[in-house]
């Protein structure tokens, strides 16, 4: 067998393989007496038909099967002779298959990169860190109670955060653009409902009264006919209300499952739930910042365009079906620009990630599989069931897997590089969450 390699681009290689016919015509052979004892043929008892008739009736056949195997085994023979770390299946082109002419065939793949790892003890990195204080406790109460506020009529003038019920119509050009008026309409103030700047002309407006005023609308108003026009508003004011915040009393507790009215506890357990989600945020946070040096200082990287593409077309097709779902128009081209750079960081990634758990024998630490589980499991009703579920199908269980490996790297890491702390607020770190390493 002849192999030679060519290097068509970085990563990009193109094999030729010729194997001799002699060896293909010693398999045909072997095949065909193989046969002798299996098949009848009129005229002749099992296992006496003549080599030449078993030729002339199978032996075009048995040579296409001689062929399809020699190719494989030939190509992966080269391959560990070579040293060869694949990408992908190769795309094999016969050049010769005719009978007397041996076979050669041309392999086209991609390799995986060969690389040195920047050496971790020199990565520099940020662990953020962050509390929940007394004062982001008491923001969360006051959110929760917001959540169940009521409305009280009131005869004041409105103010910001009151909710105004208006009858309004809207004039464009002569042309009425609200299908005539619009009637109890509550607009609570500050809360940018409408077009920039209707909430505030209804500030200081009493019941009864009625207002007109004009605005402008953006030059990117959905309604294409009423973008960057002037539109004439005429308001009635039907009714104004001040919110009412429940009380941290036995009634409101109640709702959140503190039967026994205990304040005290309950503040407790919304406390220990902010922690869990503020450490879940810190986590994402760090492991982002992590990934981002891990990318930076391995940029040179170079990247096989068969995974890139693959995970590009994983991308394109999750969205796409989702876009399907809620009914929204898609574009494939400008998907394609969009997720282009998600996608070759995402195979970097995998790339760097592999290669330090190869170079550091990192193993899936099970327990930390089994608590992410529990943990995903505890938002459902039977979360012994659901656990029951990953752990019978290892399609679902695997994803896990995947990430309790990467959080792996990432301590790994933490561990070896020089790690500077760095504080965040809660409110800044929960507004702003870390993008999806």
């Amino acid at each position: 067998m002849q192999v030679s390699i060519e290097r068509t681009a970085e990563l990009s290689r193109k094999m030729t393989v010729q194997v001799p016919e002699e060896k293909i015509q010693e398999q045909v052979s072997k095949r065909l007496k193989s046969m002798a004892g299996k098949v009848k043929l009129d005229g002749f008892r099992p296992g006496k038909a003549p080599q030449s008739l078993l030729q002339k009736r199978y032996g075009l056949g048995v040579r296409e099967e001689v062929l399809a195997e020699l190719t494989k085994s030939s190509f992966y023979d080269a391959v560990r002779e070579e040293k060869l770390r694949l990408v992908s299946d190769p795309l094999i082109t016969h050049e010769t298959t005719a009978e007397g002419e041996g076979l050669k065939y041309v392999a086209d793949f991609e390799v995986m990169p060969e690389f040195v790892l920047f050496p971790l003890e020199l990565m520099e990195v940020d662990r953020f860190v962050s509390e929940v204080t007394d004062g982001d406790l008491e923001a969360m109460l006051l959110r929760l109670r917001e959540q169940r506020k009521t409305w009280r009529a009131i005869g004041s003038p409105a103010a910001l955060g009151d909710r105004v019920t208006i009858h309004f119509e809207g004039q464009s050009g002569g042309e009425n653009f609200t299908n005539g008026k619009v009637e109890n309409h509550p607009v609570i103030l500050g809360s940018n409902q409408l077009i920039q700047g209707f909430e505030q002309e209804l500030i200081g407006v009493a019941v009864g009264s009625g207002k007109m005023f004009s605005l402008e609308f953006p030059q990117e108003y959905s309604v294409e006919k009423l973008a960057g026009k002037t539109g004439e508003f005429s308001v009635e004011v039907v009714n104004i209300e001040e919110s009412v915040l429940p009380d941290l009393d036995a009634e409101f507790l109640k709702a959140f499952g503190i039967g026994d009215g205990d304040a005290d506890a309950f503040r407790e357990e919304i406390k220990t739930s902010m922690v869990r989600e503020m450490n879940r945020a810190l986590n994402a946070r760090t492991k982002n910042s992590v990934m981002e040096e891990l990318l930076r200082k391995n940029e040179s990287l170079s990247l096989p365009a068969v995974l890139v593409n693959g995970e590009l077309k994983s991308l394109i097709n999750s969205y796409k079906e989702e876009a399907q779902k809620r009914n929204q128009p898609f574009d494939e081209s400008s998907a394609k620009a969009y997720f282009v750079p998600l996608s070759r960081r995402r195979v970097a990634l995998g790339l760097l990630i592999n290669r330090i758990v190869e170079v550091n024998q990192v193993v899936v630490d099970a327990g930390r599989v089994r608590s992410t589980v529990e943990d995903l499991a505890l938002s459902y009703e039977h979360p012994e069931e659901v656990v029951s579920w990953y752990y019978a199908n290892r399609d679902q269980l695997a994803p896990v897997q995947g990430k309790v490996m990467e959080d792996q790297v990432v301590d790994l890491i933490l561990e070896r590089a020089k790690v500077t702390e760095t504080s965040i607020g809660f409110n800044d770190l929960m507004q702003h969450p870390s993008q999806a390493v």
